[in-house]
């Protein structure tokens, strides 16, 4: 039997880019000591009194099938978050629940994309999205941002390839550079989307880990509302990765197209996980700030390493929980430093290559380990590249 190309030509006929993860991976199998920063997993676990709402909520008897758009009162809370933040009139109409932010992802193109049409994203990207835009049967089509720019998507560069093209996804903060979008780029996105018939899907999951500057999301800016999809998570925000628990904020006839979407495809989200989102949701700014914490201490950690060297370069590290670093002094490509940084001193980062040809020549470096065994890491990675150098 023959499987449809939609599923076997998923990653494009190359590399899903995890082969580095993989390999350390492999090498922790077999008894090897490795430091990882590769993926942007919490070093912490889930907070205690989230899971212990989880776990009454669970007790309690919430275990059937939940309302497939989410709970009234979860899409409530979701939407007065984002009142409160962007400033856009919102509510539950505008909201539908999600597995997690790569299930809103994918939905969101459904609602945007006809199979055939061009979907259009920023390189470097997110390792998934060219198989999400694939997986719908849609064309994907990357839009380099440029290392001379600190990766701040041009809208001149996006234009030139808007002509026939449905939608436009962004990631702002952006995984894996760590560079937050100005207020001009997104405004200059949003001209092109208006001036295109672009949907715009904005990936947001990042959105409470901002170290310099501000997060603008495109939603709030004008005549951006009926055209815009926001993704958005409990995942990064309140280190809950595995409860899978996510959202599409936009227009009301979207959000009622991918609430049927989700009844014939995820049928919603177990309602405890739903009722635990809440909680952590009600637990406020504050809690959302001690999340981030962690990573904001980290920077500064690796920024003042970094002032001690020339071999390695810092992109501009604006938010996220990620570095993207400059390693082409050494001659190499970042999956060749990647693998010879793991062979020699058994310290796993994610080589740019894996996120597009934007990144090429740069790594990625997860701040997801205690604060003195990065350091020490990142002390390592940078004295290995000057010996490159060399």
């Amino acid at each position: 039997m023959q499987l449809s190309s939609r599923i076997t030509d998923l990653l494009g006929g190359g590399s899903d880019g995890w082969g580095v993860f993989l390999k350390a991976r492999r090498m922790i199998g077999d008894g090897v000591s490795v430091t990882e920063l590769t993926i942007g997993e919490h070093d912490i676990r889930t907070a205690a009194p989230i899971l212990q709402e989880m776990h009454r909520a669970a007790i309690a008897g919430h275990t059937g099938y939940a309302a497939v758009p989410g709970t009234d009162s979860l899409r409530d809370a979701v939407a007065a978050r984002v009142r409160e933040r962007t400033g856009v009139s919102t509510t539950r109409d505008n909201v539908l629940i999600t597995p997690g932010g790569q299930a809103a992802l994918f939905a969101a193109h459904v609602a945007a994309c006809d199979p055939g049409d061009t979907a259009l994203y920023i390189d470097p990207y997110y390792a998934t999205y060219p198989g999400t835009i694939r997986g719908v049967s849609a064309v994907p089509q990357r839009v380099p941002a440029r290392a001379e720019d600190a990766f701040q998507p041009r809208p001149e560069t996006i234009a030139a390839v808007a002509a026939g093209a449905k939608s436009l996804l962004i990631n702002s903060p952006n995984n894996p550079t760590g560079v937050v979008y100005s207020r001009a780029t997104l405004e200059g996105i949003a001209r092109v989307c208006i001036d295109h018939d672009l949907w715009l899907i904005s990936d947001e999951v990042y959105d409470t880990q901002v170290w310099t500057g501000e997060h603008v999301s495109p939603r709030a800016l004008p005549d951006m509302a009926h055209r815009t999809l926001v993704v958005g998570s409990m995942s990064k925000s309140h280190a809950m990765t595995g409860s899978r628990c996510g959202w599409i904020v936009g227009p009301v006839e979207a959000i009622e197209h991918l609430t049927n979407l989700a009844t014939h495809t995820t049928y919603g989200v177990p309602g405890y996980i739903q009722d635990a989102a809440l909680f952590a949701l009600s637990q406020g700014p504050e809690f959302e700030a001690e999340i981030a914490a962690p990573f904001a201490r980290r920077r500064q950690l690796a920024r003042g390493i970094l002032a001690g060297q020339n071999a390695v370069s810092l992109v501009p590290a604006d938010g996220a929980m990620y570095l993207m670093l400059d390693i082409r002094s050494t001659g190499m490509t970042g999956e060749e430093f990647a693998n010879a940084l793991l062979d020699q001193h058994h310290i796993a980062v994610m080589p740019g290559e894996s996120f597009g040809d934007a990144a090429a020549g740069h790594i990625r470096v997860a701040m997801t380990i205690e604060d003195g065994e990065f350091g020490n890491a990142v002390s390592t990675l940078c004295k290995f590249a000057e010996e490159l150098a060399a």
